[in-house]
């Protein structure tokens, strides 16, 4: 039985800017969620996780903060904050709240003042080096291209930034920084949170910064995570950090971003003795192999298929690591990467049913799923109509190039979007009307209008996606699906088969990965059990299960 509420948690991500338009100003924001909240609850879901809403020039998209303590007026107003809380709560929908530790917006205050004077006394909550003559500090490359450092107009100093040069790194080892932001985070708590998801907090620690990544051409530069990500002090901080926190709110929920941790680090991370993490994201989930090789493609654009064989090795490692009073996560999409069924499913031919089998697979496992909005309706990648659109540099020369190549427009910003997060970002669903009921004016961001895959046409349809997984979270607060023990059964790379077992129930969780059926055979103590979810026809006869494409069967002994 669990002991803390978190470890029941089914979180919902919402991204605010595109989730629903109460004010038609093309932005999603806080009313327009909290209009929802009885749609929400109804998913079978019990907490949110609100991608930032504090206030930002939006350079990313709300991840460069200016000012942490208010909501931006693009949301709505603190008024309409607490009462969507409030609202929330009502339904027993805990609230996790984007923070963002690693960097703040240029515009923020804190970076005005220590723009001014290498005197200011804000200058130490930022990271300045000299230069190398003409050349930066070293030759490390920023997550959003070109160098982690920008020089700096007013001295012959640079600032260090991971990702847009518009959103420089805080100073961590500075104590004042941290003092900082500990107060936002407790501001944030008497707000009547439930948790938060700290972004990025692997880079919080810096190597030497005299180090340059070896073999480099003089002038160029390299990702260089071994400088800036997952080392050691990272753990002392986050000690520090939610231990203050657990000390006001002890049932505090952390979920940490750790995009490249592995299993050994994910369960440093979540090393409940050290007030560490809850549980973290990992983007290391997916190993991905070439489906084709095409020359009409560039290089950094050949489409790839989910390496089923390294995938099954990778998730067993992860529920093996992470057991006991760990809980891995569970998820396949979010705001930075295509959405599921476009990208592991087939959205075209087997929609329904690729959608319905990974869901199956997936959230059925150990651990605390994560469902992005509009999943559970199976919407596929936003179609894009720009170039623009992509914040990712290289598109425009990939664009240009497919073009040259006598790729359609509209084909080559398909192939671009396969590989984007900008592709996850479309509006909310809500109808087939104009807009997609989202909002009243054309969306911030593109979206998809279509019939069947929109809240209001998949609540009245009996067989479809959002009703699949209303049944399938339903199966999911049962005890079997949570504390239960986890084995994946050795089978074909066609198929994912795992059993779940508490005292003397079992289940087997069946699914095909393909688009032709396959032949699962059931174990003895499963020969008679009861089928109490299903994506697809299927069938049983005593020791067989035969599964159409994309099928998925779970079966309770």
């Amino acid at each position: 039985m669990a002991t803390k509420w978190w470890q029941e948690a089914i979180i919902y991500q919402i991204y605010p800017k595109s989730f629903k338009d109460s004010n038609n100003d093309s932005v999603g924001d806080i009313p327009g969620i909290t209009s929802q909240l009885d749609y929400i609850k109804s998913i079978g879901v019990n907490t949110l996780w609100l991608n930032p809403i504090f206030i930002s020039p939006q350079v990313d998209n709300g991840y460069d903060i200016s000012n942490y303590y208010a909501i931006d007026p693009l949301f709505g107003t603190e008024d309409q904050l607490s009462e969507f809380i409030e609202e929330a709560h009502k339904r027993q929908l805990k609230i996790v709240f984007d923070l963002v530790l690693n960097h703040t917006s240029t515009q923020h205050p804190w970076f005005y003042e220590a723009s001014k004077s290498p005197d200011n006394i804000y200058r130490d909550y930022y990271i300045w080096k000299k230069g190398r003559g003409t050349l930066p500090p070293n030759n490390w490359a920023s997550f959003f291209g070109g160098s982690v450092w920008e020089k700096d107009k007013q001295s012959d100093d640079y600032y260090f930034h991971l990702f847009d040069k518009e959103m420089p790194d805080l100073n961590w080892q500075n104590p004042e920084v941290r003092h900082a932001m500990l107060d936002i985070a407790k501001y944030w708590l008497t707000k009547g949170i439930d948790g938060f998801r700290f972004d990025a907090f692997i880079h919080l620690e810096k190597a030497d910064f005299s180090l340059q990544v070896p073999d480099i051409p003089e002038g160029q530069v390299a990702i260089a995570e071994e400088y800036y990500a997952n080392l050691p002090k990272v753990r002392d901080y986050l000690s520090a950090f939610i231990g203050e926190l657990r000390a006001i709110k002890p049932d505090l929920f952390i979920l940490g971003e750790a995009a490249s941790a592995n299993e050994s680090l994910a369960r440093q991370y979540t090393d409940p003795a050290n007030h560490q993490c809850d549980t973290v994201v990992s983007f290391r989930y997916f190993p991905e192999e070439f489906s084709e090789i095409t020359d009409q493609l560039p290089e950094g654009l050949q489409q790839k298929r989910l390496a089923v064989k390294e995938f099954k090795a990778t998730m067993a490692s992860w529920q093996a690591q992470l057991n006991g009073e760990r809980f891995p996560t569970l998820y396949w999409n979010n705001h930075d990467m295509p959405r599921l069924v476009s990208r592991f499913g087939d959205d075209q031919k087997f929609r329904d049913e690729s959608a319905k089998m990974l869901a199956t697979l997936m959230y059925l496992q150990r651990g605390l799923p994560i469902i992005l909005y509009g999943e559970e309706l199976g919407m596929k990648n936003v179609v894009i109509d720009d170039v623009d659109v992509f914040q990712d540099p290289a598109a425009k020369d990939y664009f240009n190039e497919m073009l040259a190549k006598g790729m359609a427009q509209q084909d080559a910003l398909a192939v671009i979007a396969s590989v984007n997060k900008e592709a996850s970002r479309g509006a909310m669903q809500w109808n087939a009307e104009a807009y997609a009921g989202f909002s009243e004016v054309e969306p911030w961001s593109d979206v998809n209008i279509e019939a069947v895959y929109n809240v209001a046409d998949q609540e009245a349809l009996s067989e479809s996606v959002l009703h699949y997984y209303q049944a399938l979270l339903a199966l999911k607060q049962q005890p079997l699906f949570g504390e239960a023990a986890f084995e994946l059964l050795e089978t074909g790379d066609d198929t994912y088969v795992y059993q779940r077992e508490l005292a003397d129930q079992l289940a087997l969780v069946a699914c095909n990965l393909s688009k032709k059926p396959v032949i699962i055979e059931v174990p003895d103590e499963l020969t008679g059990g009861q089928v109490v979810l299903h994506g697809t026809p299927y069938v049983l006869t005593k020791n067989q299960l035969e599964l159409p494409p994309y099928g998925a069967v779970v079966i309770i002994n």
